[in-house]
């Protein structure tokens, strides 16, 4: 459809199967797709059921379009395949190694919980079209694949839409109405909640990889992390990832439920059990000193930077793929 749609407003393309790897207009072509809106599918649905269905002018009735099985992706298109295959390769180890399970529920907007008693999965295939790596959560996934070596498509599939929850209008049984949180309804109405939501799930996948492939600017930030600075007049040391406290520390500000609601001392504390509120508190300011995270104004929840994301995924993965296996030897 966005074909037909860019033919007619004579901007030219190159396709490769169902991926553009070249629009001379990319801003406007984004522009065409996003104009896809329930009401016109509704209407050409409508069109191909009166023409295979047409008993249905006898009773009067019209169909409700649900969904089954949805997929949003998101195309990173390269210049060339000398550009993206030695980057492609790259990432494509370093996600197969580095995402576990709580990553892959962060990625589809979830927390780890008891209730949420779905298997996870994660795994590499070689396809016609180029290798794939899909993380797999019940009947949700996220997924990244090379097509051609030209496009970079990072893609979420769902086969249970209410699986995901968003503020919608609630109809109860006993008649009134609210706005509250709940389930995505399986109508194509659902198509404009959706979009954002699976397209949320696409950012935080290519965030994660982002920290993954940035092997220079996680270098940086180690370097700011470690090294003491002088702050008011006083001397504040850097961060030693090898002592023990502050090794869990920092890997504890990494983990998935901080990075979609924030944390406070008080979230900290089950993972730091050995340490004081107090003592809790001054890393705290230490860590905003070396501006690795940040304060949300009005409350006492700190997010990290994303100087303080890249240190610590940089010193994590020091850590836990080439020190550790060396000193194991």
């Amino acid at each position: 459809m966005l074909a037909r749609q860019l033919a007619a407003a004579n901007i030219d393309y190159t396709m490769a199967d169902n991926a553009f790897i070249r629009i001379d207009d990319w801003d406007r072509a984004q522009q065409l797709a996003d104009r896809l809106s329930p009401d016109v599918l509704h209407r050409v649905l409508d069109h191909y059921a009166k023409q295979c269905c047409p008993v249905l002018d006898v009773f009067g009735q019209t169909y409700h379009w649900s969904l089954m099985q949805i997929e949003c992706s998101t195309d990173l298109a390269f210049r060339s395949e000398a550009t993206m295959l030695p980057l492609y390769q790259a990432i494509s180890r370093e996600a197969i190694v580095s995402v576990k399970a709580e990553h892959v529920m962060h990625f589809l907007g979830k927390k780890m919980s008891p209730q949420l008693m779905q298997e996870v999965e994660s795994r590499l295939s070689t396809r016609i079209e180029g290798t794939c790596i899909k993380h797999r959560l019940g009947k949700n996934s996220v997924k990244m694949y090379d097509k051609f070596g030209r496009v970079l498509r990072i893609e979420t599939t769902t086969n249970d839409v209410s699986f995901f929850k968003h503020h919608r209008k609630v109809e109860h049984r006993d008649g009134h109405a609210s706005r509250e949180l709940a389930a995505v309804k399986k109508s194509i109405y659902s198509l404009i909640d959706l979009r954002e939501i699976l397209l949320g799930c696409n950012r935080r996948y290519l965030e994660f990889l982002s920290a993954l492939d940035d092997f220079s600017a996680g270098t940086r930030s180690l370097d700011k992390l470690t090294t003491a600075k002088q702050i008011d007049g006083h001397r504040v040391k850097g961060f030693n990832f090898f002592d023990k406290t502050e090794h869990s520390l920092l890997c504890s500000l990494q983990r998935p439920e901080f990075n979609i609601s924030g944390v406070r001392r008080a979230d900290l504390k089950p993972y730091l059990p050995h340490l004081s509120a107090s003592s809790i508190t001054r890393y705290l300011k230490r860590l905003r000193d070396f501006g690795l995270i940040k304060k949300v104004v009005g409350t006492y929840r700190y997010y990290l930077t994303r100087i303080g994301r890249n240190a610590i995924a940089a010193a994590c993965k020091l850590s836990e793929h080439v020190i550790i296996p060396a000193l194991a030897v």
